[in-house]
C-alpha cells in the first residue's frame, strides 16, 4: 500500500495564491503539489475534493494541504502507481483549491478561468519536475494537460493508455482513468484490474525508458 506523502515534499508555488476569488473563499487549504522534485512520472488530478474530518490521515487535499491525499481516490491512485512500478511519483491537481458547488459541501467542474489560473502553477511543478511522462487522471485533467499544446480531447476513453507527445513539456503524456470510475469503465476498455494495472506498468516502463 502507498504511504502518506511526507509534507515536507509539498511544492508550494505561490504560497496564499488567491487569484481565483472564489475558490479562496470556499477552500480549507490549498493543495499543492507533492513528491520528488525529480520524479519520472507526474499524475495530475481535477482539483481536490472536500475531504473528510473524520478519516484517517486520508483526509483530503482542502483538509491535508497535499494533492491527492483523499482516502478513496488519494490512496487508490497512489497504490495503482505504486504497483505499476512507480512509487515515487510526484501528485498535483490542475486547480490546487476545492472549488465548492454552490448548494455546498460538494465539489463542482472547475471554470475555464479557475483552471487558465492555476495553468501557470501547474507549468512551474512540471518545469521544476521536468518528467518523462505526464499522468492526467479523468477527462478534465487530460483536457488541461492537452491544453499546453492546443491539443483537444476527441473521446476521452479512446486516450486512455494511449501516449501522445507533449513537445511544449518536453515529455508523453499518458491519460489514465480517474480513480473515482475505474471500476466502472476499466471492463468497458477490455482489462480486468490486474490487467489494466499490469498494462499501466507496460507503458511507464516504455516511456520511462526502464
Amino acid at each position: 500500500m502507498a504511504a502518506f506523502p511526507d509534507a515536507a515534499d509539498r511544492f508550494v508555488v505561490e504560497p496564499g495564491c488567491a487569484r481565483c476569488p472564489q475558490l479562496a473563499e470556499c477552500r480549507q487549504r490549498i493543495a499543492w503539489g507533492n513528491g520528488p522534485r525529480d520524479a519520472d512520472v507526474v499524475v495530475v488530478g481535477e482539483a481536490p475534493a472536500a475531504g473528510d474530518p473524520d478519516a484517517d490521515r486520508w483526509r483530503g487535499g482542502n483538509l491535508t494541504g497535499l494533492a491527492y491525499t483523499s482516502r478513496h481516490s488519494g490512496r487508490r491512485v497512489r497504490d495503482l502507481l505504486a504497483s505499476a512500478g512507480d512509487p515515487d511519483a510526484y501528485y498535483t491537481n490542475a486547480v490546487k483549491c476545492f472549488p465548492e458547488a454552490p448548494e455546498g459541501g460538494t465539489n463542482r467542474e472547475p471554470t475555464a478561468e479557475e483552471l487558465a489560473n492555476c495553468r501557470a502553477h501547474l507549468e512551474t511543478e512540471l518545469a521544476t519536475v521536468a518528467p518523462a511522462v505526464v499522468v492526467p487522471t479523468g477527462k478534465h485533467a487530460t483536457e488541461t494537460v492537452f491544453a499546453f499544446d492546443d491539443r483537444t480531447l476527441d473521446g476521452f476513453l479512446d486516450a486512455v493508455l494511449e501516449p501522445v507527445d507533449s513537445p511544449e513539456l518536453g515529455c508523453a503524456v499518458l491519460p489514465i482513468l480517474h480513480p473515482s470510475y475505474q471500476d466502472v469503465w476499466v471492463s468497458r476498455l477490455g482489462y480486468d484490474p490486474g490487467e489494466y494495472e499490469a498494462a499501466l506498468g507496460d507503458a511507464l516502463d516504455r516511456l520511462v525508458g526502464r
